[in-house]
């Protein structure tokens, strides 16, 4: 299985972004998914998790601002970021869960950039 995740740019503070992450390969072995974001300087941190049939659970940093949905048809899960800040500027990184239920596979990763 391959993650390819896009979307990220250069936004200003209060701005919005839709990041994408399309698997390809042996995508029937997906389950769940999750959105990371690595700062400079910082550990890799959890932003966003959902299951197979659409839960969600969120980072308290990113609640009420940050949304991550699926569409099981097309492979992909999507995170629609609002009201963002400067403090969310990092490289953010898609995740998914094999169906032995580790979380064997990476996306590449996608800069989001937020300007004060």
């Amino acid at each position: 299985v391959q993650l390819q995740a896009s979307g990220g740019g250069l936004v200003q503070a209060g701005g919005s972004l839709r990041l994408s992450c399309a698997a390809s390969g042996r995508t029937i072995s997906i389950y769940a998914m999750r959105w990371f974001r690595q700062a400079p300087g910082k550990d890799r941190e959890f932003v966003a998790h959902i299951s197979w049939s659409g839960s969600a659970l969120y980072a308290d940093s990113v609640k009420d601002r940050f949304t991550i949905s699926r569409d099981n048809a097309k492979n992909t899960v999507y995170l629609q970021m609002n009201s963002l800040k400067p403090e969310d500027t990092a490289v953010y990184y898609c995740r998914a869960q094999r169906d032995d239920l580790t979380w064997a596979y990476w996306g590449q990763g996608t800069q989001v950039t937020v300007s004060s």
